[in-house]
């Protein structure tokens, strides 16, 4: 009877031992569901564990994942770097891009992590003027931020970038494009340059050369235009004064466009922001008074009217135009009314300001 009872007492035993490892199976099985389950809706999760609108990572080229994320995560933007590195893993291990990302308001780790492979950086923004001279371009770079200025100006000097499309181009003048950019933090000077180039040949092509007539070439339509930059102030005036320069050209009459002087003058050092008589007869080929012709090559990077303008002129017949001192101009299609012209809006203009000056002096003594 004894020997009974211990069988039973056995059979009880192995029924507990059972359900226990059949308790720790489920339990083995369990907790990976669970942990799984709570590792996807921390990624699922919308998440925002900084203060204020707005969190911006800066990620320096060459840093590594790990870090990155261990990065994201101090910084409030996700959760759990550990869950972010194994949802990386399981896509594949995409390439993250360098650059400064801003993250606004709750994301889900998902959500940020696609921003950084997708390279959805905060550019910094650049406004390039119009009229503005290779060297003048390289300096407000250097200025702003943007990099070394010689590093830019050698990479201005070369033409390597417009070879095609100006043969004859000794560097960049001309082919910098003013415009608004925006690049991303830690743009190399290179890549800089390259999309300022970039923009030029996009719009050029796109808006300029269908206007072009005459088979003038690129560099002609580019002088040309840097010379109406530096002249029209009013922008109804561009096609007008683009006019006067083609008339001129085409009756084989010397420019005498002052800005061709100052840019001669500029290159020898001399331009201390006026124009002497005597500056008139200075030695260069871009000096107009001297040599007929468009000068060798652009002045400054012109815009784009200015290049719609010098592309299509005004058909109109004038030959000459004089400043009314207000930033617009009287154009004229003979010398003897030109001359009129200046001497109302010049001579006469300047006698009756002078004088006015000399009684406003007189009077307040």
């Amino acid at each position: 009877m004894a020997k009974a009872k211990k069988t039973a007492g056995g059979r009880a035993r192995n029924r507990r031992g059972a359900g226990l490892g059949l308790g720790i199976l489920l339990l083995l099985l369990l907790v990976p569901a669970a942990l799984a389950a709570w590792g996807w809706w921390t990624l699922q999760r919308p998440y925002k564990g900084y203060e204020g609108p707005e969190q911006r990572v800066l990620i320096a080229p060459g840093t590594g994942t790990g870090r990155i994320l261990q990065t994201l995560q101090r910084g409030g933007v996700i959760a759990d770097a550990r869950l972010a590195r194994v949802y990386l893993i399981y896509k594949g291990e995409p390439k993250i891009q360098a650059g400064e990302y801003a993250f606004r308001g709750e994301l889900t780790t998902a959500q940020v992590l696609g921003k950084l492979v997708r390279g959805q950086t905060v550019g910094r923004t650049l406004t390039i003027i119009e009229g503005l001279t290779l060297e003048e371009i390289a300096d407000h770079l250097t200025q702003e931020g943007f990099g070394r200025r010689e590093v830019f100006l050698d990479l201005m000097r070369s033409p390597r970038l417009v070879a095609d499309l100006d043969p004859d181009a000794p560097d960049l003048e001309g082919y910098l494009f003013p415009e608004t950019y925006s690049f991303a933090v830690g743009a190399s000077e290179k890549e800089v340059v390259e999309t300022l180039v970039k923009t030029f040949r996009k719009r050029f092509e796109r808006e300029v050369r269908p206007r072009i007539t005459g088979g003038r070439t690129v560099r002609q339509v580019v002088t040309l235009a840097s010379i109406v930059e530096k002249e029209a102030k009013a922008p109804q005036e561009r096609p007008l004064i683009a006019a006067v320069y083609r008339n001129r050209l085409d009756h084989r009459i010397g420019l005498a466009a002052d800005p061709t002087v100052i840019f001669a003058l500029k290159k020898a050092g001399r331009w201390n922001g006026n124009i002497r008589r005597e500056d008139l007869q200075i030695e260069s080929p871009y000096n107009t008074y001297r040599y007929a012709g468009l000068p060798p090559g652009p002045l400054c990077s012109p815009g784009l009217a200015s290049l719609a303008a010098a592309a299509a002129p005004a058909d109109v017949p004038y030959l000459y135009f004089v400043s009314r001192n207000d930033g617009t101009h009287v154009f004229a299609s003979t010398l003897a009314e030109h001359n009129r012209n200046v001497e109302i809006w010049q001579r006469k203009y300047w006698r009756d300001r002078w004088a006015a000056e000399r009684r406003a002096r007189e009077s307040g003594r």
